[in-house]
């Protein structure tokens, strides 16, 4: 599924989310102050007094609502809040339809539409755009019912089709440009996102292959410390005992007993050397790279290979995560976990005994990386370990 279809904002980038929730408060308050502007312009058509008070307090509870799903205590804005307002809004235009029902000599000094649609503007950076489509479209099905209702008194001679197109302009307009913010801010952050993912495994790449064409220093180790490289490493040193070996055996005329055990143990390590070399994958690199410059100890159990199967989007994301948590001063053991099963794949992230708590407003800054190229996340933070679980679909070969 593409993600721009049911990322949020806030889920792409949680720090925007967060910049964001003042303009809430501010639109919330807006709305409110337009409920009660409009009735009391319109004063003299209301018929139910009760009812008009009731449909400011409505319209109070849905900004309190949407400004009460933004502040900072709270992780991320959950979906089943954002319909919860537009009930709430909705209510309110029902409210404002019964206080001046009979009375309404015209549609377009009514504050419902007006107030729906704002709401469903605060509201972009927290709901993805095809949620406040969907919101706008159902809201605007039960105001054209009632605008329908109030066309029998309304003074206006248009047609019934110019009035309900009338009474859903200021909803329509005002959610499609939310969402037309969400789905371009999202898609933003995603290119961004992504850019940066192919600069980071494009600089990994060429430090790598900078890392084995030096030359070999010191008693055979490269400098700096890489997995793929320490393993060229090996094989080099194997080779090089193993060609001299041969050329003795074969320019001896007998072979002893010792050239055979000779010959077993070089045959033991060249064959342990390319086994290990085979069956390493880049999740092995990284936590040898963790391993060797932040003093982690890093546990990888991958018993089937599943992250050698990972897209590159997917490594970055996961990099992220590891290197993040992997800091000297947020843990001093990571364990990696990956495990494929039933079509389903599961990444447990696990990092202990660090001196320093990872915030979770930071980690979920990190997270949002692997959030935005598919993964579903969770993530815990306790006093003793941070938990990150990434959950996906296998790639079926």
């Amino acid at each position: 599924m593409n993600p721009r279809i049911r990322l949020t904002v806030q889920q792409a980038d949680p720090i925007g989310g967060a910049v964001a929730a003042p303009l809430v408060v501010f639109g919330s308050l807006l709305a409110l102050a337009i409920a009660v502007a409009f009735t009391f312009v319109h004063l003299h058509e209301v018929t139910s007094m009760l009812a008009a008070v009731l449909g400011i307090l409505l319209v109070a509870a849905a900004g309190f609502a949407l400004a009460s799903g933004v502040v900072r205590s709270r992780r991320q804005f959950a979906s089943e809040r954002l319909w919860l307002v537009l009930t709430l809004a909705t209510g309110a235009a029902v409210a404002e339809y019964v206080s001046t029902m009979g009375n309404d000599a015209v549609l377009y000094d009514d504050y419902g539409p007006v107030t729906i649609g704002l709401l469903l503007l605060c509201s972009a950076p927290y709901a993805s755009w095809a949620a406040l489509l969907g919101a706008a479209g159902l809201s605007s099905a039960v105001l054209s019912i009632l605008v329908v209702g109030n066309s029998v008194n309304a003074a206006s001679e248009q047609p019934l089709g110019s009035l309900i197109l009338i009474g859903s302009t200021a909803i329509v307009a005002l959610a499609a440009a939310g969402a037309s913010y969400s789905y371009s801010m999202v898609g933003a952050i995603i290119a961004w996102q992504r850019r940066a993912n192919r600069a980071a495994l494009q600089h990994d790449a060429a430090r790598r292959a900078g890392a084995m064409t030096e030359p070999v220093v010191g008693g055979g180790e490269l400098d700096p410390p890489d997995h793929d490289a320490l393993a060229l490493g090996r094989l080099s040193m194997l080779a090089r005992e193993v060609l001299p070996f041969l050329a003795g055996v074969v320019s001896a005329e007998r072979v002893s007993v010792a050239d055979v055990d000779r010959a077993r143990e070089l045959a033991e390590q060249l064959q342990a050397a390319m086994k290990a070399g085979l069956e390493a994958t880049w999740l092995d690199d990284l936590a040898e790279r963790l391993r060797d410059e932040r003093a982690v100890e890093v546990v990888v159990d991958d018993p089937s290979g599943a992250a050698s199967a990972f897209s590159s989007d997917q490594r970055t994301a996961l990099t992220a995560i590891a290197s993040w948590l992997g800091d000297g001063t947020r843990s001093r053991m990571l364990r990696v976990s990956i495990v494929e099963a039933a079509g389903e794949g599961r990444i447990e992230v696990v990092a202990e005994g660090g001196a320093v708590r990872p915030r979770q407003r930071e980690l979920e800054r990190i997270v949002s990386i692997a959030r935005a190229v598919g993964f579903g996340t969770e993530s815990i933070i306790s006093a003793e370990r941070a938990i990150v679980e990434l959950n996906y679909s296998p790639l079926v070969p």
